[in-house]
């Protein structure tokens, strides 16, 4: 059983890649290499090297592949940047998406696992977000991806391509080992940031906003670790295979931590000092965002095993510790 990862050498990605092979799954991955990293893929998959906007690349693989299932990673997904160069996301984002359905339709795949994003509710009327809720993105990027939600939904009723939307919220931590982790260039990722101050490599960490309708003031988030992250896109995926229908999930603890806590748990997890200041709010950026992930604990058996912040920022903390430079490949 052959699974296409797309994207598989980014953060997440990489992450799914290296628990398919574990899991005994056959893998290749697609990745143009702009944002992941060549090194973070695990030897036992098979890389192609290139751009799923390219249809001529896509045709090459699906011709080379027997591909049971896609799990699309491949986007953008930085805020603020999304609001400055929205065509970008879309272009990348949703276009990407087109071209991959077409692809998979042609090719007859009718399975694909893709990364939608808590960005899509916007502003939230309630917490914890339940998947019924309104989806209202505040930003290009959240629009982008609820672009592709309602594209593949349009594609599943014309051409029976069956699909699973996983929304998550934040995402941190590494593998427990510390031979993958998070390394973009430049980061924008809180807890990555806080130990890029614990290293040294930042004086200070700036906290954008102290003026949000929050206990402290400051947006609180809802933090994931990257490896329980990547056993859902396997649980769903298996789930399609076996001929499961279409559907939406928020992957997320449920449980909101502000900017504040995280600050005090990396404080904790590292035993440094870690300088911070206050900043001005960033555009695009909800208060709260919390997820109501029942319906995942529920439908796909999904089982988080990380539910301490403190110890997902110290596989974090491990992972930075044994790769001071990440992949050394910037």
């Amino acid at each position: 059983m052959s699974i296409l990862v797309l994207g598989g050498a980014g953060y997440i990605g990489s992450h799914t890649v290296d628990r398919l092979i574990e899991k005994g799954y056959d893998v290749a991955v697609i990745d143009n290499l702009i944002t992941g990293h060549r090194l973070s893929v695990n030897p036992k998959a098979r890389f192609y090297q290139g751009d799923i906007r390219d249809r001529g690349f896509l045709e090459t693989v699906f011709n080379q592949e027997e591909i049971d299932g896609v799990i699309h990673f491949a986007a953008f997904s930085i805020v603020p940047e999304s609001m400055a160069e929205p065509l970008k996301y879309f272009d990348n984002n949703t276009g990407g998406m087109i071209t991959l359905l077409e692809a998979m339709h042609a090719h007859h795949i009718s399975n694909i696992i893709f990364s939608s994003t808590a960005a899509t509710y916007g502003e939230p009327k309630q917490i914890p977000i339940k998947e019924t809720d309104p989806q209202v993105p505040t930003n290009p990027y959240g629009e982008s991806k609820l672009a592709m939600e309602k594209i593949i939904k349009w594609a599943d009723i014309a051409y029976g391509i069956k699909y699973t939307a996983l929304r998550y919220f934040n995402v941190a931590g590494a593998k427990a080992d510390g031979s993958i982790g998070e390394d973009h260039n430049p980061e924008t990722h809180l807890i990555p940031i806080i130990l890029e101050v614990a290293q040294g490599k930042r004086d200070k960490l700036k906290i954008f906003g102290d003026d949000y309708p929050t206990k402290d003031g400051t947006n609180i988030r809802d933090y994931v670790h990257v490896v329980d992250l990547a056993d859902a896109h396997i649980l769903a995926i298996q789930r399609l295979l076996d001929g499961g229908d279409s559907d939406a999930f928020n992957l997320g603890s449920s449980t909101g931590f502000s900017n504040k806590e995280i600050l005090e748990a990396a404080r904790k997890a590292t035993d440094m000092a870690i300088p911070a200041e206050m900043a001005p709010r960033r555009a695009g950026d909800p208060s709260t965002l919390i997820a109501d992930s029942t319906k995942a604990r529920q439908v796909l058996g999904w089982a988080p095993q990380y539910d301490d912040v403190e110890k997902i920022i110290k596989t974090a903390w491990t992972w930075v510790n044994s790769h001071p430079e990440g992949y050394g490949d910037h």
